[in-house]
């Protein structure tokens, strides 16, 4: 049976849709309430039986961050590029210019790239606690402070600390620009 053949659709939606699933380590169930759907749902449409309508394809592919036809595509369609105007950028701070590091949804992680105007200047936004924020220097000179307590990083140096203190980043230099990838493991909330 050709690839295209629309009686294989099901047979990629089930095997696209596990495999978005596993990658964002997401339960049946975790899946189906960040979609608003029955878990019975995704049961099916994993086994190749379920004929969802359009309504439930949406509600699962915006739950997984992709558009429907990665969920309905042949086997080549899971690789996925992005263009540098497709990945979102948003000011902070003074200066301070930060864009997804990983386009789509990655659960209880938050992973950025971080580029500072010289002397640039941002507040972090304390997490829950047991949340752990990782900041690597990837060039120039970030100075990172947490609880009020300074840290000077230089290029290749790495940061960890717990992300419900207060916290802020500065690119030390006034004169050169500073780059650096900050991952945020986020607490889950009650535990």
């Amino acid at each position: 049976m050709p690839a295209d053949d629309p009686s294989s659709i099901p047979a990629h939606l089930a095997r696209n849709l596990a495999g978005l699933r596993h990658t964002r380590s997401l339960t049946q169930e975790q899946l189906a309430k960040a979609a608003s759907v029955p878990r019975s749902t995704i049961a099916n449409l994993e086994s190749g039986e379920g004929n969802p309508s359009l309504a439930v394809l949406v509600k699962v592919a915006g739950a997984l961050g992709v558009p429907i036809d990665e969920l309905l595509a042949s086997p080549r369609a899971l690789v996925r590029h992005w263009s540098a105007a497709e990945v979102a950028k948003r000011q902070k701070g003074r200066g301070v210019t930060i864009r997804e590091l990983v386009p789509e949804p990655v659960p209880d992680e938050m992973m950025e790239v971080m580029d500072f105007a010289p002397g640039a200047v941002m507040a972090g936004t304390p997490h829950l606690p047991g949340t752990r924020e990782f900041f690597t220097c990837l060039h120039g000179q970030v100075v990172i402070s947490v609880a009020g307590e300074r840290y000077p990083l230089a290029a290749g140096e790495v940061l960890a600390f717990p992300g419900n203190l207060p916290h802020s980043y500065q690119n030390a230099d006034a004169l050169a620009a500073a780059q650096g990838v900050s991952v945020v493991v986020l607490a889950k909330a009650g535990v």
